[in-house]
């Protein structure tokens, strides 16, 4: 039987590096991706390409030498993402724009360019690594919500229109889990002269909390090997604490207001 191939984006740390190590145990050939590969020439988990989900040509140029290598691709697993936090009054604009274009437009353009190949195939598998907090608007960190939440709604979509080319597309929401990613989000300045510096502030060092104490992502992975081995994958899947599913389930049931003042109890606002 064909090793199947495999690629990650985002797959040089955190969850994407999880994610790959746990599926070359399984026996999958395991390409991941990082922006500059430069900084990781000693990475030797799996084979790792130069890939940046906000450029094209770079998109275009790392798929088409992995197709021209292997010859298929039969899974994709949009995971590159960013963190943002702020005020969304005080947020630069080319920080949105950026947060937009690497976790929405960036899983988009990667698949655009997965698809024909896909297609050819009769055959493929895409994951969107989304987010829990892509189900609700959270303090100080609306914008990842947005981008979040709006990549789930494109899936949704993308789906149905791909359904008859044996493609099967489907989103996966972590929680919070133990990784670097704190490291790399981009913090709007906590401005003692704001309005928001307060709560802000406040909010900031919850968020931290959370990501510290948050799950080993070895479950993420696990989920991603259940996912390709099942037959039809559901539109939406979830993994996390059960507190963190529950409060989806919460925001199902709860009028608007009193699942508004649940968060605001949780973020001590």
């Amino acid at each position: 039987m064909r090793q199947k191939i495999v690629l990650i984006t985002g797959g040089s740390s955190g969850i994407g590096r999880s994610i790959g190590l746990y599926l070359q145990s399984k026996g999958y050939k395991v390409y991941g991706t990082t922006r500059n590969l430069q900084n990781y020439l000693e990475f030797s988990d799996f084979k790792l390409i130069e890939l940046d989900v906000r450029d094209n040509a770079s998109i275009t140029l790392a798929i088409d030498n992995l197709i021209d290598s292997e010859g298929y691709l039969d899974v994709l697993i949009n995971n590159a993402g960013i963190g943002i936090t702020g005020p969304i009054e005080e947020t630069p604009e080319a920080e949105i724009k950026k947060a937009f274009d690497t976790n929405f437009h960036g899983p988009i353009n990667v698949a655009r360019v997965a698809l024909p190949q896909m297609r050819k195939q009769n055959s493929g598998l895409i994951i969107n690594i989304t987010s829990i907090a892509g189900y609700m608007g959270l303090p100080y960190r609306g914008i990842y919500s947005a981008s979040k939440g709006a990549l789930e709604i494109l899936t949704e979509a993308l789906r149905m229109e791909t359904k008859d080319f044996g493609i099967k597309i489907t989103n996966l929401a972590p929680g919070d889990f133990a990784t670097n990613i704190a490291a790399g989000r981009y913090h709007t300045p906590a401005n003692s002269t704001s309005p928001y510096y307060k709560s802000y502030s406040k909010t900031l060092n919850i968020i931290d909390d959370h990501v510290q104490e948050g799950q080993d992502p070895i479950r993420v992975a696990e989920m991603v090997f259940k996912i390709i081995n099942t037959t039809n994958p559901k539109i939406h899947y979830k993994v996390g604490s059960p507190m963190q599913k529950f409060s989806l389930v919460l925001k199902k049931i709860l009028p608007d207001k009193v699942y508004e003042r649940l968060l605001l109890n949780h973020y001590k606002l």
